[in-house]
């Protein structure tokens, strides 16, 4: 859901008339079309809750803002669903009160991003972030199942995790089944990337002694 100014509320541009784009002109004289060059326009996180504010975005809407563009959500299939609830109830056993496990909520790594990510680990708060969407300073992990919103979350909105400085983001590709770690975040992506299948196992580098195996996070053997 599309967030609200107080409370929580992927893959094509979400319809809004108004936002500037490629468009005909006639040449002057001759009667023939041109093509205009025109910018499209990049909206900042107010503008974003302006527009949900002023009914431009109804509040039910399945949408995010990565990079300035305000990105559809695709449908959460039933595979999808299945994982981030298994991650919800092992990381919330597993951590205690170590981390805050944060699901389908908004993350604001800048003025002009605030994703969505499947699942976070969070430093713990007292307030809940009552206060405020957690930063990339709360952020220990970021979780995202991909299945028709591949390409996305991982050349997307992975790169965007790194450029914030998100210490570790998991794609959980479930058109492979793998399980891609990356690691070391940079201005130019992750320098560390580790593809991992059923055999193999993971911790989050915030917590090296929860010890996942990836068939279990993929959902290739029984829960």
């Amino acid at each position: 859901m599309l967030p609200q100014r107080y409370g929580a509320g992927r893959t094509a541009m979400y319809p809004i008339r108004g936002i500037d784009e490629p468009g005909l002109l006639t040449e002057p004289g001759l009667g023939m079309p041109t093509m205009a060059t025109m910018h499209r326009h990049r909206f900042t996180v107010d503008e974003y809750y302006r527009m949900a504010e002023a009914g431009i975005l109804s509040h039910d809407a399945r949408v995010e803002l990565v990079d300035g563009e305000i990105i559809e959500m695709s449908p959460i299939g039933r595979l999808h669903a299945s994982r981030t609830m298994y991650l919800n109830a092992v990381f919330s056993a597993r951590l205690g009160g170590r981390s805050t496990v944060s699901v389908q909520n908004p993350v604001r790594l800048s003025s002009r991003s605030e994703p969505q990510p499947d699942l976070a680990l969070l430093r713990p708060r007292s307030d809940f972030y009552a206060s405020g969407h957690p930063g990339p300073g709360d952020t220990l992990l970021v979780i995202e199942i991909a299945d028709s919103s591949l390409v996305t979350d991982r050349d997307v909105k992975t790169p965007l995790y790194a450029r914030a400085g998100i210490p570790e983001t998991w794609v959980l590709n479930l058109v492979a089944d793998t399980l891609e770690v990356y690691r070391q975040p940079s201005a130019d992506g992750y320098r560390d990337v580790r593809i991992l299948r059923s055999g193999d196992t993971v911790s989050p580098e915030a917590f090296p002694d929860v010890v996942l195996s990836a068939a279990d996070i993929l959902g290739l053997t029984p829960d």
